[in-house]
């Protein structure tokens, strides 16, 4: 019996986290008061799976420092207009106030994000020990 109230739990825990993320607002995107980088792209493009790894090693090493925010934008189709953009994957860096100050289109390596973020003023974190 407990088994089965455990595997219950673990599944409703799995839907509504997965019902969580595909119904995430973008609306505060990008954060004002923090840098932002924003990479547009979707799950199932090649480019955009080679810059997975790094998205999520990033999102975590900038964490309190810079807002780092991946937007599948085929399964939020709204925000392809909303950001212009004309390719994916599409990397677009906002400054505290929320301009944008510099987008890529295509493949971005971790240092050229790196290098980008510190250029803004934000602090290069310790990505040895990120990912």
């Amino acid at each position: 019996m407990v088994k089965k109230i455990f595997g219950f739990t673990v599944l409703c825990v799995i839907f509504f986290s997965m019902s969580f993320a595909w119904a995430q607002n973008f609306a505060t995107v990008p954060e004002k008061g923090q840098v932002t980088m924003v990479d547009l792209g979707a799950k199932n493009c090649i480019p955009c799976k080679m810059m997975a790894p790094i998205m999520e090693k990033l999102e975590k090493a900038y964490e309190g420092k810079a807002h780092i925010v991946f937007i599948d934008v085929w399964e939020n189709r709204d925000q392809a207009p909303r950001f212009g953009i004309r390719a994916i994957p599409t990397q677009i860096f906002f400054n505290e106030n929320g301009e944008e100050v510099w987008r890529h289109e295509g493949f971005l390596e971790e240092k050229t994000i790196v290098d980008r973020l510190t250029e803004m003023g934000v602090e290069k974190p310790d990505l040895e020990n990120k990912g």
